[in-house]
């Protein structure tokens, strides 16, 4: 069975510009650098050539990764909503064991990016918030330990 990814719609469109991005733009460049390094000669001993090689299968390798999410692709928009707990797509602001709130966004694994917090429903984290409500406390199981978290706050903004 294949991977689903959950995605928002957002994010889906951002994925279609992409590729459509790295199937007509990018593409080509990388065939006018492959054609000017072949107009050096020698291939054997051709550095620019095995670089403009080496892009062209970073470039077929990201087309493939996308094509692959987007005919996989789940999307995700207000979960929960009605009963205002947490979802994918929704805000959650918790609150930690010495006071100390933070805002998460939670998302599918495809979105996530913990430097942005923006974390998946698929992580310690995510896997123990969703479906809890404002008031509500959970417990998270990470690799570094257990520790207690509340929600104060679900939203649906991003």
């Amino acid at each position: 069975m294949a991977k689903e990814y959950k995605i928002t719609s957002l994010r889906l469109a951002d994925l279609e510009k992409e590729l459509n991005y790295l199937k007509t733009t990018r593409e080509r460049e990388i065939a006018a650098m492959i054609a000017e390094a072949r107009s050096y000669g020698d291939l054997s001993e051709n550095s620019e050539y095995d670089a403009a090689k080496n892009e062209q299968a970073k470039l077929y390798g990201r087309i493939a990764e996308i094509e692959d999410v987007l005919s996989h692709a789940t999307i995700i928009e207000d979960e929960n909503e009605a009963t205002g707990r947490v979802g994918l797509g929704c805000s959650v602001v918790v609150e930690d064991e010495k006071g100390k709130r933070t805002t998460y966004r939670i998302t599918g694994s495809q979105e996530a990016n913990p430097m942005e917090f923006k974390l998946s429903d698929d992580s310690p984290f995510g896997r123990a918030v969703v479906g809890k409500a404002a008031g509500e406390s959970f417990i998270v199981n990470a690799p570094a330990g257990s520790f207690t978290m509340k929600v104060i706050e679900v939203s649906r903004e991003g």
